[in-house]
């Protein structure tokens, strides 16, 4: 049975788009998450770069990763959605193989997904078709510099963008130049990028990267057929050689549970007295175990069983408890592991007793919002004494008490918003948020998966209480 993707449930935040979060009961219970989004969008891109059926279990039906399916529709792979027997939702995608994509007759409009426009211009510049690539209002205030510089140096050039930033047409090229290029920066998507490109060239092509970052790509190339040599150069930064032009083979993929939405009934299920919650078939990369390792050192209790591989990526059952938990100093090296999860972090660290100092977090001023200023300004408004020192963000914790109130601005910030939502269930007022839409972006379904832990939120329009639309929280 062929049926196209449920739309988000948006209905409740069309009249008014605000949600709030007031002082929840007890959180129990055991949920999945929705599939990790960096590997639903790998899954999607390899699958119509291979040769054969590819076959998909467990993805992200969020707006983001819908983008990147009808992307590679718009390059002539065959992307389907079917539900079998049981009802789940099943994916099949037919490639057309490394080198053989088609030129997309319309723009390719990625909407709010920087990870699924930044990998896609990698696949363009290593073939000789041009494509425009455009997106929402926060999408175009995202830089592409970083990304578009490899790729000139491979061959690929910018017809018409004079910043850097989308709106923009890439024109790729049929024999893209083997580099080796090392990273200025820590960043999977470049990285990504560029060993995407490498795919179709006649070498070798080489990423070094001084700081590790997270490793789906490399993961997923060697579970489709292409040959990788990775390597530690005497300074210890990590050398990734990619064989140009495999044949990729399509393969079956079961994607994981998503780690950085792990991490908002995580930080509930820790602030809200009495709350014991399970979270199954959670990754647990390394190279994307921050938040747990973090929550960890801050006291919480947090266990992992039933450790297993899924699709060549580790994946456990995560069990939290409410409980206290003190400030700790997290060390910038650490970013790249949960660079996603620093908002639900400071919410965390907003309720333990003492002082979290989160170091080096430049790239938080590039999301989807300047995640840095939101947060902090979040914080603020909610009467937590929060400081941004260059790229540190400082937290001084409550010992458990956070007095809300505050209204947040989210940016159009799927993350911030969802961030705010959970401070608000362990608040002594209600916390709202401006607008709840983009949570559809990546997390679809966490209304009424938090709901069903036992969390009160929801539109504000439930709430006869509430002050009215335009009014200050609560």
């Amino acid at each position: 049975m062929t049926t196209e993707p449920a739309s988000p449930d948006t209905a409740d935040v069309t009249a008014d788009p605000r949600l709030g979060a007031r002082a929840s009961g007890p959180l129990t219970g055991t949920v999945r998450l929705p599939g990790d989004k960096s590997i639903s969008h790998r899954a999607l891109l390899f699958g119509a770069l291979a040769e054969g059926r590819t076959t998909i279990r467990g993805l992200l039906e969020g707006h983001d990763v819908i983008a990147t399916a009808d992307a590679m529709r718009a390059f002539g792979a065959r992307v389907e959605r079917h539900v079998d027997s049981a009802g789940e939702a099943i994916w099949t995608v037919d490639g057309v193989g490394v080198g053989a994509l088609t030129e997309p007759s319309e723009t390719l409009d990625f909407g709010n997904s920087g990870t699924g426009a930044r990998l896609v211009l990698g696949i363009v510049a290593g073939h000789g078709i041009a494509v425009r690539f455009d997106g929402d209002a926060s999408l175009r205030k995202r830089p592409m510099g970083r990304v578009l510089a490899p790729l000139d140096l491979m061959g690929a050039r910018v017809c018409d963008s004079a910043d850097d930033r989308l709106p923009l047409t890439l024109r790729g090229t049929r024999d893209p130049i083997p580099i080796e290029y090392r990273l200025p920066v820590p960043s999977a998507q470049v990285k990504s990028a560029v060993l995407l490109a490498g795919l179709n060239s006649p070498g070798l092509t080489t990423v070094i990267e001084p700081e590790p970052t997270r490793d789906h790509t490399e993961r997923m190339l060697v579970h489709f057929g292409a040959r990788l040599d990775i390597s530690q150069d005497p300074d210890g930064a990590r050398r990734i050689v990619l064989h140009g032009r495999p044949r990729l083979a399509g393969q079956a993929v079961t994607v994981p549970g998503d780690p950085s939405s792990a991490a908002f009934p995580l930080v509930a299920g820790l602030i809200v007295p009495g709350s014991r919650v399970t979270i199954g078939g959670v990754m647990v990369n390394p190279s994307r175990a921050g938040l747990i390792t973090t929550l960890q050192e801050m006291g919480a209790k947090l266990t992992l069983a039933n450790e297993r591989e899924d699709g060549g990526e580790p994946v456990a059952d995560v069990t939290v408890e409410a409980g206290p938990l003190k400030g700790v100093e997290v060390p910038a090296e650490r970013a790249p592991s949960m660079i996603d999860e620093y908002p639900a972090l400071a919410v965390a660290a907003a309720f333990a007793q003492g002082t979290t100092v989160m170091r080096g977090l430049s790239e938080l001023k590039v999301k989807e919002s300047d995640r840095l200023a939101a947060v902090a300004a979040g914080l603020a408004v909610n009467g937590v004494d929060v400081r941004v020192d260059g790229d540190d963000l400082i937290v001084v914790g409550g010992s458990g008490r956070v007095a809300g109130g505050g209204t947040v601005e989210t940016h159009m910030d799927h993350r911030i918003a969802m961030s705010f939502l959970v401070m608000g269930l362990a608040s002594e007022t209600p916390v709202l948020v401006d607008d709840g839409a983009m949570i559809a972006t990546s997390f679809p379904d966490f209304v009424p998966l938090m709901r069903g832990l036992g969390a009160d939120l929801g539109p504000v329009s439930d709430w006869p209480d509430t002050a009215p639309a335009g009014e200050p929280g609560a």
